[in-house]
């Protein structure tokens, strides 16, 4: 005798969405995992399509969305389904505290292309070269869309749409574009890449079509990308600091451009 199917065991599951198990199943290899209710919030808040979404206490679930998120409250009622606290313990890689996680459609690549390599554009590209930490890429995924950047971009291995990327992102990859280029395939616009010994950032005032490079925690900028660079600038430190960590460089960065005239800080 087999074991039973562990996102099938337990009572039936209530609330919306016929089999939701089911459809769970049959996406999951090529789905976005959306892991708690923040980023199911986000990602519905901006347009995603979620095919699936579950919780282990959908009372409680919509009690939340109604105190924090009452935009997206009557989606959320449409789309949950309750399911025991097992079956969505089985579906994640970790238990979120909310107990809710769902699978989205992940955007077009050729529709996020399409984005990055718009011009004119309103709002600078953020470039994470050779990034290696997932939970540092979230944050900067999470940052950009607050600050209404164009995209964030990824060189090298990272996995920009890892679960736990999207984790660290709160869902907001839908809010703006997230892929991963080669060097040579980054969109256009004048490159700006953070560097010790580039110029102070606090004499420039960055274009809206710049291009934000930060490379990795460990090594920096990678040759290529540095070699193409038009600009090298440098972020103020007191001397004898090493670093600031990824996510703090790239939001001094957007903050700088902001406040200096970048669009999304007249908004």
């Amino acid at each position: 005798m087999t074991d039973p199917d562990p996102v099938s065991a337990g009572p039936d599951p209530v609330g919306a969405g016929p089999d939701p198990m089911g459809v769970w199943r049959r996406i999951a290899g090529t789905a976005v995992l959306l892991d708690g209710f923040h980023a199911l919030k986000h990602a519905v808040r901006f347009g995603a399509e979620v095919p699936v979404a579950v919780t282990a206490d959908r009372r409680a679930t919509l009690a939340l969305a109604a105190e924090l998120a009452p935009d997206v409250r009557e989606a959320l009622d449409a789309l949950l389904t309750e399911v025991p606290e097992s079956t969505y313990a089985s579906l994640v890689p970790r238990p979120h505290p909310t107990a809710v996680a769902a699978l989205a459609v992940r955007p077009s690549r050729d529709a996020n292309l399409r984005a990055l390599a718009g011009t004119p554009r309103r709002a600078p590209v953020v470039v994470l070269d050779d990034p290696r930490n997932l939970g540092n890429a979230g944050a900067v995924i999470r940052l950009a869309a607050g600050f209404g950047a164009t995209g964030v971009v990824t060189t090298g291995t990272l996995d920009p749409w890892h679960p736990t990327v999207v984790r660290g992102g709160a869902g907001l990859h839908f809010a703006t574009a997230v892929e991963r280029l080669t060097v040579a395939e980054l969109p256009p616009g004048p490159l700006f890449a953070l560097d010790p010994e580039g110029e102070d950032i606090r004499g420039l005032k960055l274009p809206d079509d710049a291009v934000l490079a930060f490379g990795s925690e460990r090594s920096g900028l990678s040759a290529g990308l540095r070699a193409r660079a038009d600009h090298l600038l440098a972020l103020p430190m007191r001397p004898q600091v090493s670093s600031y960590n990824l996510a703090t460089s790239v939001a001094m960065t957007l903050y700088h451009w902001s406040i200096t005239g970048g669009a999304s800080g007249a908004r």
